[in-house]
């Protein structure tokens, strides 16, 4: 079986970057969220396709839950949020946001085929994916489909989190793709009170990025306005988070296009 088939370019979308983790709960949707607000901020065409198609959270993040997706006939439009991102999710196409995808694999794959080459994103700088947790037939569907300039990965500190992650991390390089590098979520949180940043990991940087030997991009603190918003407003983020951010903005923005020009 060839892993790695011709994939599908769009020569409008300059790099397409991956978000993914092993398992779920440990804020890759956030990150992704972040680093295409991030990029944004400096200016850049970009637009955010929700691969994780039975637990989409974008729509949410980025404030265009109330808005459904059209289509002109031929292709899908996707919706432009008020910070000009582009964005496609299944839960864009349901008038009930809660109403399960009870899909099987194939189904699920082709939904991410169509939200690649039947869409009418424009002109993009980028496309940032946010793939489903884990290995399943839909992050198999995005590499084949999707021509990725790299992806990022997100975990949190613990050993068994690290030992799933390396998974996908696996599974990414077997497909062909570059690993940019590890966002640390959550070793330690912001006291909502007084400010103080508090260790919930011993040594967290060091174990979990140094395990997957990848580099680490960034460490993010649990904080209480992002994990309790109901969306993420650049303009109303604190700065410490858009620092933050932009450190996994820095990174994506320096990846070359595939050799193939397919991104």
């Amino acid at each position: 079986m060839d892993l790695v088939p011709e994939k599908k370019p769009n020569p409008a979308i300059k790099r397409v970057v991956g978000v993914m983790s092993g398992k779920g709960g440990v804020g890759k949707s956030t990150v992704a969220v972040l680093l295409a607000q991030a990029l944004a901020a400096k200016g850049r065409k970009v637009g955010v396709l929700d691969a994780d198609i039975t637990g989409p959270s974008l729509p949410r993040l980025l404030g265009v839950d109330s808005f459904r997706a059209e289509s002109d006939g031929e292709k899908l439009l996707p919706i432009v949020n008020e910070e000009g991102i582009k964005v496609l999710s299944i839960n864009l196409f349901h008038e009930d946001e809660s109403a399960p995808v009870i899909w099987r694999g194939p189904l699920l794959g082709k939904a991410i085929e169509q939200f690649w080459t039947d869409s009418n994103w424009g002109e993009l700088d980028f496309l940032i994916v946010d793939f489903p947790p884990g290995t399943s037939d839909v992050a198999l569907t995005a590499f084949q489909t999707i021509p990725f300039a790299g992806v990022v990965v997100v975990a949190t500190p613990q050993d068994y989190v690290s030992m799933i992650v390396r998974k996908s991390v696996r599974m990414a390089e077997m497909l062909k793709t570059p690993v940019l590098g590890v966002v640390e979520n959550m070793r330690t949180l912001i006291c909502p009170k007084c400010g103080e940043e508090i260790q919930l990991f011993d040594d967290g940087n060091a174990r979990s990025a140094k395990s997957l030997e990848l580099p680490l991009i960034a460490s993010l603190p649990w904080r209480r306005e992002v994990a309790q918003a109901k969306s993420l407003r650049w303009s109303e983020l604190p700065e410490d988070v858009r620092k933050d951010a932009a450190k996994i903005a820095f990174v994506a923005d320096r990846v070359e296009a595939p050799a193939s020009g397919g991104a």
